[in-house]
């Protein structure tokens, strides 16, 4: 039987940064951009298409192993969250909305919430969270250095209720997955709302440190006071950074460096999980900081640095060209490859009008309200907390449990490859054949519809569910 440490130095001797090239591997389900929250509401999963297309416009899936994954389980989502929460996301829908009334104002999903009921729901849940976990049993296997998953990272959702447009929580199952083979996980956060659910989730255990970059202060969530530095065990690996709004990129590095740098210094990560929100940039419909792409990307290229297995996710981002722009700018950092200013001609052209430009300009008008003194008193006071912490915490030798697909897999191994539709490779994920495969096809009705404006309904794929059977060990408690 494998055990941790064991683990740990597969891992570690097959992701070194040193003189040879990261390996990045990308997840990408072509259903998860057809979902649609409704009409007026901010959250559109469209943007992730839409990101797609740059990065294939580009030519950057040519430099990546690009990977259509499973669908993930219920039991896969009950590792995280409460049985009932999944078994009600799994029922609810429209059209059964009176029947399940109670439930949904137990759950925090409906009609007066920020979460709707929309067609496909679940759907939806377990297709971005099958994307986060394949990439983590990809990192976990030394099978590549950076996981990209841009339809990931949706930090808000709880155990047991949905929250700020999430519904499931794809990250701290990433982390749980993370933690059969890595001893101690750092989780970044650079969404301009609080991580509040990943804190919450791991807020009693060192195994992970949470570090959150956010405004805070009459902002949702609410939550991340620089006071707030974990519980019992965990006491003092949750890292948060408050910030005023019209933070620009100057002032944002000013913080975020030496933070990161001390964390990595004195946490020692053997795996790190980035969340890449771009409402953080300037412009954003729902955000107020100032921050531009290049800005928000030197923060990915920081973090890729440090040469640490690396899973790279989206989450918030509500001016979907501007999300698209940045998310496609941060693969192409990932990547060492330099991209042109110049939008190439894509499916979604029209929506980069009126310059057809990569980058954007901040705003000359808004107010910076984050003074270069209180960045520096947040700052030292974050670096003396984290030299209170004892060093890097070690974990005892135990068995390690099955990774996500793999087992399943192991099983219906000459079925899957009977299948000639679905090239599956060995650790579970779909490769597509082709590079055309990635276009979106005849089906798109929508692909010249303004998103942030229009209130009609997207169009619906019917989902083709390819799901399949996680491991059958007992759900994993977050308190490590």
């Amino acid at each position: 039987t494998f055990t941790i440490d064991c683990a740990m130095s597969l891992t570690s001797s097959n992701s070194g940064s040193g003189s040879s090239k990261r390996r990045v591997s990308y997840f990408y389900h072509s259903d998860v951009g057809l979902y649609y929250y409704g009409p007026g509401h901010p959250m559109k999963p469209h943007r992730l298409r839409m990101t797609h297309q740059l990065i294939l416009s580009y030519g950057l899936y040519r430099k990546m192993e690009v990977y259509r994954p499973k669908i993930c389980t219920e039991k896969d989502l009950q590792r995280f969250h409460s049985e009932d929460y999944i078994d009600f996301l799994k029922k609810i829908s429209p059209e059964t909305m009176k029947t399940y009334s109670s439930q949904m104002q137990k759950f925090n999903v409906g009609e007066y919430t920020d979460c709707p009921v929309f067609d496909g729901i679940y759907e939806f849940c377990s297709t971005y969270t099958g994307c986060s976990l394949d990439g983590a049993v990809k990192l976990n296997h030394g099978l590549t250095d950076i996981a990209v998953n841009w339809s990931g990272g949706l930090h808000h959702a709880k155990k047991m209720e949905a929250s700020g447009f999430c519904y499931v929580n794809d990250i701290v199952l990433a982390i749980l997955e993370l933690l059969k083979y890595h001893s101690r996980v750092l989780y970044i956060d650079i969404d301009i709302h609080h991580g509040d659910g990943v804190e919450e989730a791991f807020y009693t255990t060192d195994r992970v440190m949470t570090v959150s970059f956010h405004k805070f202060g009459d902002f949702f969530p609410g939550t991340g006071d620089i006071r707030d530095v974990g519980a019992k065990t965990g006491k003092g690996y949750s890292v948060n950074v408050p910030l005023a709004e019209g933070i620009d990129d100057l002032s944002y590095e000013m913080v975020f460096k030496p933070v990161i740098e001390k964390v990595m210094d004195v946490y020692r990560p053997t795996a790190i999980v980035l969340q890449c929100g771009a409402d953080s940039l300037t412009g954003d419909r729902l955000g107020c900081f100032n921050v531009t792409i290049r800005g928000h990307a030197s923060c990915v290229e920081f973090v890729k640095s440090f040469g640490v297995p690396t899973m790279v996710l989206g989450g918030g981002g509500y001016t979907v060209r501007n999300v698209a722009r940045c998310w496609a700018y941060e693969t192409s950092v990932l990547l060492n490859t330099p991209i042109s200013d110049d939008i190439p001609y894509n499916d979604f052209f029209e929506y980069y009008a009126p310059d057809f430009k990569l980058h954007l300009t901040p705003s000359p008008t808004m107010e910076n309200h984050n003074k270069p003194e209180q960045l520096v008193n947040i700052t030292n006071r974050i670096l003396q907390n984290l030299k209170n912490i004892q060093g890097a915490p070690s974990v005892q030798m135990h068995p390690i449990p099955p990774d996500f697909i793999i087992k399943n897999f192991e099983i219906n191994e000459d079925k899957a490859m009977d299948d000639k539709s679905e090239p599956i490779n060995k650790e579970g994920g779909l490769k597509p054949e082709h590079p055309a495969e990635f276009y979106d096809n005849d089906k798109d009705n929508d692909r010249h519809m303004d998103v942030d404006n229009n209130d009609a309904s997207a169009p619906q794929e019917e989902e083709k569910s390819t799901s399949i059977n996680n491991n059958e060990s007992d759900s994993m408690n977050v308190e490590l």
